[in-house]
């Protein structure tokens, strides 16, 4: 008698089957919001979305040039110059 085993056949079925296995969508904590003003949330966020754009469009060359090589420095652990 053939037994037909319930392991995924592939690599990404068997991992797609252990992220299911492991994340519990009903476990997923609270909610981060909860509490909070739900306007203030979203002025927030909207402030967010746009913000590093603003910040550029209002930046020299030069200054974006500095900001990109230190958010490098951070990113890679190097040291920044200039």
């Amino acid at each position: 008698m053939s037994r037909k085993s319930a392991k995924p056949r592939d690599l990404n079925s068997m991992a797609a089957a252990i992220v299911a296995q492991s994340v519990d969508p009903e476990d997923q904590g609270d909610d981060p919001y909860e509490g909070k003003n739900p306007a203030a949330v979203e002025l927030g966020r909207l402030g967010g979305k746009k913000g590093g754009k603003a910040r550029a469009a209002s930046m020299t060359p030069e200054e974006r040039t500095e900001s990109a090589k230190r958010a490098a420095a951070a990113r890679w652990g190097g040291t920044s110059e200039g």
